[in-house]
């Protein structure tokens, strides 16, 4: 079984995981949204889609500003003649003392990683219900949120509160026959990581690399994460094979964080 013919919109979908998950449900016979503040990333992966044979669009919004989501969705119905699977995959981090953290950061990550994902399951669960189709929804958390971090406390706030966001969420959809879920990655191997990792160094003091290897090093299967292996595990919750599954948000992280 195959998600052949839907319709999937990503959120961040212009580089790192975002890119990976857009093209693995291309591959896998969706057609694909790209949304990110980034026209040009957006349409470059909208470009690689289209040239594994699906359709494709690209829009510009910004995930924080409700209305823009909004707009997004249904920018991928009427391009691509429907709407089945939402994958709120946006999301910054920060890397900061708790006692250090300040106001606009705050209002920054909480704007980026919760308000999206809530306007993305509120948009998204709209339209699936508008269309009677038994949509998915798929948000990113991460390790970091089953498991609080030294000096990624706050960004660990925000993805523990996707976790709640998608239990919720699953709960009062399911009458509708939608289906919601999180996927939690561990040490991927993107530009964020390289950014978080120069600013443990400005912290701490530790090598450029350093950070990134000594969490690297603590993964069981002794490799750090693709982004095509996160896109794997999406793929799955895309699919049918999953649809009996919904509230969860499992790790997928190699062997780091164990619940």
């Amino acid at each position: 079984m195959t998600i052949d013919g839907k319709v999937a919109l990503i959120t961040g979908g212009g580089q790192g995981i975002g890119r990976a998950i857009a093209l693995r449900l291309a591959k896998d016979g969706a057609d694909i949204s790209i949304v990110d503040l980034d026209e040009a990333k957006a349409k470059t992966v909208a470009q690689a889609v289209e040239a594994i044979g699906r359709k494709a669009t690209h829009f510009r919004a910004d995930v924080s500003n409700r209305s823009e989501v909004y707009a997004a969705i249904d920018h991928a119905e009427k391009e691509l003649g429907g709407f089945d699977i939402m994958v709120n995959n946006a999301g910054i981090a920060n890397v900061q003392p708790l006692q250090e953290v300040t106001q606009e950061e705050v209002d920054r990550i909480l704007k980026i990683n919760i308000q999206s994902v809530l306007w993305g399951i509120q948009a998204a669960a709209k339209k699936f219900k508008a269309r009677k189709v038994k949509g998915k929804i798929i948000s990113a958390s991460s390790i970091a949120g089953h498991e609080g971090f030294a000096m990624l406390g706050l960004y660990s706030a925000t993805k523990f509160a996707v976790r709640a966001l998608t239990q919720a969420a699953a709960k009062e959809l399911a009458s509708d026959g939608i289906t919601v879920n999180a996927y939690c990655p561990g040490v991927v191997g993107t530009d964020m990581w390289t950014e978080i990792d120069k600013r443990f160094a400005e912290l701490t003091g530790a090598e450029v690399g350093a950070t990134y290897k000594k969490y690297v090093d603590g993964i069981a299967l002794g490799r750090a994460e693709t982004p095509e292996d996160v896109a794997a595990f999406v793929s799955f919750l895309a699919g049918p094979d999953s649809d009996y599954m919904t509230g969860q948000a499992p790790l997928i992280d190699g062997g780091m964080v164990y619940r």
